[in-house]
């Protein structure tokens, strides 16, 4: 049994022009230097960079929404531009879905759509309306970081082909606070000082699970289900014969919060079909007696299939570059974890 094929944008290469604009939020005065830092840093790596006109940092959303529909189409469809990476997430993206043309979307040549946090409120509708795959990775403003091995640079694999194998693996440290960039605009490097490793959630020893990965940020993706643009069992009856990976991670919610947001997606059936679950280092805050593993318990833990917490995932750099849509396997055995994903 196959399902239909997901549509992976070709390599980019240098010399191939990247789209910039903020769906959601835009940058602030007195952190444009980093993005102008961030900016020079594809350039230095031989593309070229074309800016949009909503990126303003003067309110919640860098530009009404119409005006942030129109741009963001306008790059996803433009022959010329062969990736678009906003600047960082923000709160309001989804204002922008009843506005997107998804017909028009998938009838143009795929582009790489790069991101997390709030942009991932744009991009899983795009694959799972499109079958176009996605780039759930750094956003702009962290894309000057060295990314530790043995995790992939996201332009590292936005050069990969189609038919490509990518493997990635466990960081063995993270990044407890990020830098602040008003003040050094042109930091590069993590301070990676604390102790990293996937752990299984549970009583396993070793996971091994095969599937098309979907996913994004727990907070703004919970608010998907039963609208036009959260249709996952869909997608997986359409392109995922095989079973999904679906992965989440928490932003900033506190732990209650995110035990009734992912009991929202197991409800709405979008767990129905998953051969594990991947889960970031939550960035929330525990609850009054309940932690954010125990909101793993409670959500997940008689799921029936495999949980893998303390990924690499999401607002506690460092993170793997993922490619929803990809066909990916997960194994965890012992000190061992890797994460290869296929782009067929």
């Amino acid at each position: 049994m196959t399902g239909q094929t997901v549509r992976y944008p070709r390599p980019l290469r240098p010399g191939d022009t990247i789209g910039v604009t903020a769906p959601s939020s835009g940058v602030a005065d007195e952190l444009r230097p980093r993005l102008d830092f961030c900016v020079d840093h594809l350039r230095r790596q031989g593309f070229e960079v074309t800016v949009g006109r909503c990126m303003s940092g003067d309110g919640i959303t860098s530009a009404p929404a119409a005006d942030r529909a129109a741009e963001l189409a306008a790059m996803l469809t433009d022959p010329d531009i062969r990736a678009v990476v906003p600047p960082w997430g923000g709160e309001l993206a989804i204002d922008v879905l009843p506005l997107l043309d998804f017909e028009a979307l998938a009838a143009a040549e795929p582009t790489w759509y790069v991101g997390y946090s709030d942009t991932t409120t744009t991009m899983l509708p795009l694959t799972l309306r499109t079958g176009v795959a996605t780039l759930h990775a750094p956003n702009l403003m962290d894309t000057p970081f060295q990314v530790p091995a043995p995790l992939h640079h996201w332009l590292e694999v936005a050069r990969a082909a189609p038919g490509a194998t990518v493997s990635q693996g466990a960081a063995t440290r993270y990044q407890k606070s990020w830098p602040d960039f008003a003040r050094f605009p042109d930091v590069r490097e993590m301070a990676l000082s604390e102790p990293a490793g996937w752990k299984l959630l549970g009583d396993g020893t070793a996971v091994s699970a095969t599937g098309r990965l979907l996913g994004g940020c727990l907070e703004t993706l919970a608010m998907l289900p039963g609208t036009p643009f959260g249709d996952v069992p869909g997608f997986a009856r359409e392109h995922a014969p095989e079973g999904l990976l679906f992965y989440v991670e928490v932003a900033e919610a506190d732990a209650p919060t995110a035990a009734r947001m992912l009991h929202h997606l197991r409800l709405a059936g979008w767990l129905d079909t998953a051969n594990a679950v991947l889960v970031g280092r939550p960035a929330g805050p525990d609850g009054s007696g309940f932690s954010q593993l125990d909101a793993l318990r409670h959500a997940l833990g008689d799921l029936g299939v495999p949980v893998v917490h303390d990924v690499d995932i999401g607002h506690v750099p460092p993170q793997l570059a993922l490619v929803n849509g990809a066909l990916a396997t997960v194994e965890v055995s012992g000190s061992t974890a890797t994460l290869t994903q296929r782009l067929v």
